[in-house]
């Protein structure tokens, strides 16, 4: 009983800490790669679609990723999509190639998303100290129906606690590596 609870937040804290991950790959830095379009869709015959399954994108060079649809008639809904995304990007189209340049970040613009990436990561950290007070109700009701001992429910919340370390400083070393990759320039 003690160890599905267990399991249970441990999985339920590796999943944040996943999400936090996909969440800052969103987040642009100065290099271009497929991930930050990832997010986007496009309608596509009546229905929202992402742009990675209308299109192939790719990255042409280090500041700029090209689009190419896959029908001619894809050019200006993609075109529309990643202009009213929260990406503040501009396209240019050559034909049926969308080409993405993507702007240099300032200094400015860079303490901007590190501020961002940390309001980002501490969502992390709180979403992970949820699951932990969730696991720790949990095992206070098992010792409420008399089904563990005190000394089992100590034991049980300080591996619950551990679990909890353990997850925190796996989104500390996730807020460590985007804070580092945002102020290379």
């Amino acid at each position: 009983m003690l160890d599905e609870i267990k399991k249970d937040a441990s999985s339920r804290m590796a999943k944040s800490v996943a999400s936090l991950q996909q969440e800052l790959t969103k987040i642009r830095t100065g290099r271009a790669h497929t991930s930050l379009l990832d997010h986007i869709t496009v309608e596509y015959y009546g229905s929202q679609m992402p742009l990675n399954q209308v299109s192939n994108v790719g990255v042409e060079d280090s500041r700029t990723l090209i689009i190419t649809p896959w029908e001619k008639d894809m050019v200006q809904p993609i075109e529309k999509a990643i202009m009213s995304s929260d990406l503040g990007l501009n396209p240019a189209t050559a034909g049926t190639v969308i080409r993405v340049p993507l702007p240099a970040l300032t200094e400015e613009r860079r303490k901007d998303m590190i501020r961002v990436v940390r309001n980002e990561a501490e969502g992390g950290r709180i979403a992970i100290r949820n699951i932990r007070r969730d696991a720790m109700h949990d095992v206070k009701e098992l010792l409420k129906e008399k089904m563990i001992g005190e000394d089992d429910e100590r034991r049980a919340e300080g591996e619950i606690q551990a679990i909890t370390d353990k997850h925190v400083a796996e989104v500390d070393a996730v807020l460590a590596d985007k804070e580092s990759e945002l102020m290379e320039i």
